[in-house]
């Protein structure tokens, strides 16, 4: 019996000490997972006030912008670096599925019928009961647009998490 006694005292010890492990595991990913949340947040909101921007090819401020300046402006004010073309920002990042993208997420399109390549891309600004993502048209500009359409539908490629 004396033996025993200090056998569980010991087990007991353990045991508490591996639950007190991933309490500090999961209040590290809460942690990270509100750092995200808020630079997508940051993101979605720098991208939503150059809405109505004029298109322009090249272009990266209020005066004109293209597709891939919105995003690259947008996710350069949060200090993270992303290549300058749509073609050249699928290759960073990790492919998400379509079900689970989330604000923040970059959506990559192929629009150009004759070119196999992708040269189109916009920032997904909401799930909920569909995805719709700000991009800059070369017809209205810097707009929000719906997965729902069938034009965007049919040209999608993928989806893409930065963050």
């Amino acid at each position: 019996m004396k033996r025993i006694i200090p056998l569980l005292i010991i087990s007991l010890f353990l045991t508490s000490c591996g639950s007190k492990k991933e309490i500090s595991k999961s209040r590290t990913t809460y942690k990270k997972s509100n750092k995200i949340n808020t630079q997508a947040k940051t993101i979605v909101s720098t991208a939503m006030k150059f809405q109505g921007t004029r298109y322009k090819y090249g272009g990266t401020s209020k005066k004109g912008m293209d597709c891939s300046g919105l995003v690259y402006t947008s996710f350069k004010k949060e200090d993270i670096d992303l290549p300058r073309t749509s073609r050249a920002m699928y290759t960073k990042g990790i492919k998400i599925p379509l079900k689970k993208a989330t604000t923040g997420d970059l959506i990559f399109f192929k629009t150009n019928k004759n070119r196999n390549v992708i040269n189109h891309v916009g920032i997904i600004i909401s799930t909920k009961n569909k995805i719709e993502f700000i991009h800059a048209s070369t017809s209205k500009g810097v707009t929000i647009s719906s997965l729902n359409e069938r034009y965007w539908n049919n040209c999608f490629v993928g989806i893409k998490r930065i963050l």
